[in-house]
């Protein structure tokens, strides 16, 4: 039964970026901090990939549905230091009068007028809660047991993070918190939670040059798209948050608008065209397979 083993379509999307990132590191090796522990962890991934794919049973069927999204995270932080080193300029500047042209003013600046803690709070408490939203629908169809879905979802998550990240290498920015600063005329103050939550995500974001396309609106348009496969309620739910978060993106002065329509952008060729990459990249009688694979086959 093992000889029928093959690479699913989000393992190929996943490789593929091991080996980018190792063209990356080999190329720009001399500027790239913690490098080679970088190469070390790039070639431990993908030999993880490779052994769950050929190596079938309970344990590795777990690992092969669920590693895509901790090593979307690891990708993640690997881009600190990639972009520096390959770019050695940022985008912000460009970006920020980009955006002055459409409005005609700067919106973060422009939307101090809307400010009030409760509303900078709820605004908080959505942003933050972006990574938990797209999970949620992972979680759900996991539990559903609607595994064929839930490794499209899969797919389409892993495939959307890593988009976004050769987005933040073309055109890398930290966004108009760092930009703009000194054109805000009074810092964002919320209730309770708001410094602790923006803390906790300025230690994790802030060296980061994550701005191009916004990742928080790609992933959750993406998100919202597989919340169908759920319900039309939990559709309807992530209708209503959609919006809240990219607004929140802009007034909380962690994005310019193009930023926005970029993401937007991204998200909506993704729905378009992942169905039939999925189906290019996916074995045949895939199904069959993650069932023998269930059962330790």
């Amino acid at each position: 039964m093992k000889s029928d083993t093959c690479f699913w379509a989000v393992d190929k999307v996943v490789l593929a970026y091991f080996a980018f990132a190792v063209v990356i590191l080999l190329g720009w090796w001399s500027r790239i901090p913690e490098a080679p522990s970088l190469l070390a962890a790039n070639l431990l991934g993908g030999a993880l990939i490779v052994y769950s794919a050929k190596r079938p049973n309970p344990a590795t069927w777990f690992f092969r549905n669920w590693y895509p999204l901790p090593f979307v995270g690891s990708c993640y932080k690997e881009m600190a230091f990639f972009i520096p080193a390959v770019r050695g300029t940022d985008a912000d500047l460009a970006l920020a009068h980009l955006d002055y042209r459409i409005w005609g003013a700067n919106p973060t600046v422009w939307l101090e007028r809307l400010h009030h803690p409760v509303f900078t709070e709820f605004l908080q408490l959505a942003y933050t809660l972006f990574i938990p939203a797209v999970l949620w629908v992972a979680w759900l169809l996991w539990r559903q047991q609607r595994y064929s879905q839930f490794q499209y979802y899969a797919f389409l998550i892993a495939l959307g993070f890593l988009t976004s990240y050769i987005g933040y290498l073309l055109v890398p920015a930290r966004g108009p918190r760092f930009l703009l600063r000194d054109l805000q005329h009074f810092p964002l103050d919320g209730l309770w939670l708001f410094h602790g939550m923006q803390g906790i995500l300025d230690k994790l974001e802030s060296a980061h040059y994550d701005c191009f396309p916004s990742g928080h609106t790609e992933l959750t348009i993406l998100a919202w798209s597989g919340s169908r496969m759920i319900s039309k309620r939990l559709f309807r739910v992530y209708f209503a948050y959609t919006p809240c978060i990219i607004f929140a993106t802009v007034y909380l002065r962690y994005h310019y608008t193009v930023d926005l329509l970029a993401g937007g952008a991204t998200a909506v060729l993704l729905i378009l065209t992942a169905p039939a990459l999925y189906k290019r990249l996916s074995p045949t009688k895939r199904e069959t397979l993650a069932e023998r694979e269930a059962q330790g086959a």
